[in-house]
């Protein structure tokens, strides 16, 4: 069940990274499960991972070969290789080791990523199996197909894909997200990996991802669980004829706001995609100090059953959002200075109900499928935007049943 209609965009090949895919039998036969992404000598690559303390096998050993020059990207769906012990420390190696051996790349030039089930071992023998598989089909133009086998519980796959110019030249960007729940990206059960032909350096390259997942990623909340396996993945291949994009250029802002409408584009789609969802909600807090206590009000709503609920419902009742604002931890707040507006629908205003609002007003938007919550605190002048979903019958559906 998605919000809104969903039409997975033409993806953009990007000279120098290959993608192939094949179905390994993880959890499923029905579709493929393993995706392999292959990365030009000399390209450069940057990533952020979940901050969650008993994050996944592949997540400590994606870190610890980050900064060996990454070849190859080896991405499993069905199971998480998370809460495994040293037996998912040595699984997530032997899967990198079966790479290198097929590729004649150094094992440490493999970056794993699983996403699927916490708590089960990760039967290595299926990926070595259907490893040669991947590889007979890396080819530039699998962006779709990739997309597609990175899918859990996700409705449909995520992709988004641009060519922009610079300087008359051209840069590709083509990326792909996944996740439905177990969402809130603490960076960063959600993978993303994003492609680009552009000249840059891993260090730049990394303060670009980094900056844009804190706008988009890190902006989003399904239920508030911060997943073992969150990771996002910049790779840049150098194959553009645009010149190396240089820190504190005006190129290096062009491409760093080309990478942040990528991100904010997966990372809409994930909301849109929540489990269960109906309802897509950008709660947005204005005139707040810093850019901090606009997040923790944001996300305090956001992350309210009471709201959620609500939302499902079409209720517009009001006081769970005014109580959720209340709560939200704020210094000082002056209950006084804040307005709160569903669409243009103002609700709040004075420490109360808003002497313009009428409750047929206020039902008229809960009715949309995309609502917009802008909270306004009279504090001071940062603005930040976070993005939720309702919770449904069918959320509780399919957590209950998700190992079933």
């Amino acid at each position: 069940m998605a919000v809104g209609n969903i039409e997975f965009p033409k993806m953009q090949a990007v000279a120098g990274i290959k993608l192939g895919t094949a179905c390994a039998g993880i959890k499923q036969t029905e579709r493929d499960d393993l995706l392999l992404v292959e990365m030009t000598a000399g390209s450069t690559c940057a990533a952020v991972f979940t901050q969650n303390a008993f994050c996944a096998a592949p997540v400590h050993v994606a870190k610890k070969h980050l900064s060996t020059s990454p070849r190859y990207l080896l991405i499993n769906s069905g199971n998480a290789n998370a809460g495994t012990g040293e037996q998912g420390m040595q699984d997530a190696m032997a899967s990198c080791t079966a790479v290198a051996e097929l590729t004649s790349a150094n094992t440490e030039q493999v970056l794993p990523f699983s996403t699927g089930v916490i708590g089960e071992p990760l039967d290595v023998s299926k990926i070595v199996k259907a490893l040669p598989a991947t590889q007979a089909n890396l080819i530039e133009d699998n962006w779709a197909e990739a997309a597609h086998a990175i899918m859990t519980t996700d409705t449909f796959a995520k992709g988004y894909s641009k060519v922009i110019t610079i300087n008359g030249e051209t840069i590709t960007i083509t990326g792909m997200s996944k996740g439905a729940g177990m969402i809130q990206p603490n960076m960063a059960t959600m993978l993303g990996f994003i492609g680009t032909d552009a000249k840059i350096s891993q260090a730049l390259l990394q303060s670009c991802l980094a900056e844009s997942v804190e706008q988009s990623f890190n902006r989003i909340t399904v239920d508030g669980d911060t997943s073992t396996n969150d990771a996002c993945v910049l790779m840049a291949s150098g194959q553009s004829t645009v010149a190396e994009i240089i820190a504190g250029t005006k190129e290096a802002e062009i491409f760093q706001l080309a990478i942040q409408e990528a991100c904010l584009a997966l990372a809409e789609a994930i909301i849109r995609d929540g489990e269960g969802a109906t309802k897509l909600i950008k709660i947005k807090v204005q005139q707040a100090v810093n850019e901090a206590e606009a997040v923790q009000v944001a996300k305090t709503i956001a992350h309210s059953p009471l709201v959620k609920t609500a939302f499902f419902a079409s209720d517009p009742n009001w006081g769970r959002i005014l109580a959720a604002v209340g709560r939200s931890g704020v210094a000082q707040l002056d209950v006084e200075q804040i307005s709160i507006y569903l669409d243009e629908v103002c609700i709040v205003e004075k420490g109360g109900r808003a002497s313009s609002y009428t409750e047929e007003a206020g039902q008229a938007v809960m009715n949309q499928q995309e609502i917009n919550v802008t909270v306004v605190l009279g504090r001071g002048q940062v603005e930040q935007q976070v993005l939720t979903c309702d919770f449904s019958y069918d959320y509780v559906r399919i957590n209950a049943e998700y190992r079933t």
